[in-house]
């Protein structure tokens, strides 16, 4: 099983990124996709996640600006970045859990706020 991530970049303070994430491989069936931050320093942050058939959920500093979504046909999850702030900085990372529970992790893709 192979995640590629894209659409990170620079970016100024109440602009928009979109995230992708495709997952190729031997897959039956996503239980779960979700989108991780990294500051440096910091561990891993769940920013958004969703489940197979259930709703979305967000850290509460991305509520109503982050959108999570997911195209089962394509098993492909996006993220949809607005109004970011200089504080949504990070390397995000994509991460699938498998209905054998198996998860999988994306390389990392840079996203920087910055003026």
């Amino acid at each position: 099983v192979q995640l590629q991530a894209f659409g990170g970049g620079l970016v100024q303070p109440g602009g928009s990124l979109r995230l992708s994430c495709a997952v190729s491989g031997s897959i039956f069936r996503i239980y779960f996709m979700g989108w991780y931050r990294q500051k440096p320093g910091n561990q891993r942050e769940l920013v958004a996640g969703i489940t197979s058939g259930g709703s979305p959920n967000y850290k509460d500093s991305v509520k109503g600006r982050f959108t999570i979504s997911r195209d089962n046909a394509k098993n492909t999850a996006y993220l949809q970045m607005n109004s970011l702030k200089p504080e949504d900085t990070g390397v995000y990372y994509c991460n699938v859990v498998l209905d054998n529970y198996v998860s999988y992790w994306g390389q990392g893709t840079l996203v920087t706020v910055s003026s």
